[in-house]
């Protein structure tokens, strides 16, 4: 009598890793490089403070130690500033309106006063990558009087210094969290287009663009569920490094008084007002411009390391 036995399905030995397991491979790419690495680990550093600070900081960030009837020798791990307020609360209050919440000004209707979750910073890149990625697309598939259009204006765009962007945006519309998010986004816009622009002149070449056009997709079907993915890893290296700009672009404008308004601290305001004591306390300038740099570093050196990962894993 032959004896059954029990093979393994066709589909259970050729089941192919799960969704975890793509998920981990994915994002182990960057702890394969040291750079990276580093440049998470700064970046972590500075979220983990804003988060801390959302539920605790060492003293209220906008109240000098007279106010609250400390001594001079309070523990102020960073010291404090021209004011007596402490560094280190009001640079991790900073760090908020940067990479967590954004303000809603206080004369909107219903929701004014409000914050909604992600910081300036961030969506004003998100901003320009949007904006960018339906203009480059276009541009790029398309072509023709299209192209010419679109990257004449862009170009005219990117003529004018970035700085004078800002300005004339903050002129037009006033000061606010959704007015910077909004300058970062016209500046930012038309080199994440001309990025998108050529990628989408090298994709639309290939063999499965020409399926989706033989199949009859439409032109938008193509450029956003053809051409956008398989273009996703510049653009995710070009974002993190929009983000230290941004960054950049939040502090000049600080500096400059046109930044993000009060009561939040905003790390290039500290610097404009602690400059006139700079010669007397020089802390409360060093510190901001520290903070700034180390921040911007940090994506830089995470960009940097990611696009070299990503190029030795594509070849």
């Amino acid at each position: 009598m032959a004896v059954a036995t029990q093979q393994p399905s066709i589909s259970a030995t050729r089941a192919g890793p799960s969704r975890w397991q793509k998920l981990w491979k994915s994002v182990s790419i960057v702890f394969e490089s040291k750079v990276a690495t580093v440049g998470l680990g700064i970046v972590a550093f500075w979220i983990i403070l804003a988060i801390v600070s959302l539920f605790w900081t060492p003293y209220p960030p906008n109240a000098s130690q007279f106010s609250q009837n400390l001594p001079p020798n309070a523990a102020n791990w960073l010291g404090t500033d021209h004011l007596g307020r402490d560094i280190l609360s009001r640079l991790m209050q900073g760090t908020q309106v940067i990479l967590l919440k954004t303000r809603i000004p206080l004369d909107w209707p219903v929701i004014g006063g409000w914050s909604f979750p992600i910081g300036v910073a961030i969506w004003g890149v998100l901003g320009s990558v949007v904006v960018g990625a339906i203009l480059g697309l276009n541009a790029g598939y398309r072509g023709g009087w299209t192209d010419q259009i679109i990257m004449q204006v862009l170009d005219a765009l990117i003529a004018f210094p970035v700085i004078v962007l800002y300005l004339v945006v903050v002129a037009a519309l006033g000061q606010g969290d959704l007015v910077v998010i909004l300058a970062i986004t016209v500046t930012g816009a038309p080199g994440v287009a001309r990025l998108i622009r050529s990628l989408a002149l090298d994709i639309k070449t290939r063999d499965y663009i020409r399926a989706a056009e033989t199949r009859g997709e439409s032109p938008w079907y193509i450029m956003f569920v053809e051409i956008l993915p398989n273009a996703r890893g510049p653009i995710l290296v070009d974002s993190m490094l929009r983000v230290g700009y941004a960054i950049f672009a939040i502090g000049t404008l600080g500096f400059l008084g046109l930044g993000l308004p009060p009561p939040d601290p905003d790390w290039g305001n500290m610097v404009n007002e602690a400059r006139k004591s700079i010669f007397i306390n020089a802390w409360g300038v060093i510190w901001p411009a520290v903070a700034i740099a180390s921040l911007v570093i940090g994506l830089n050196l995470f960009a940097d390391g990611l696009r070299e990962e990503l190029t030795r894993y594509q070849k």
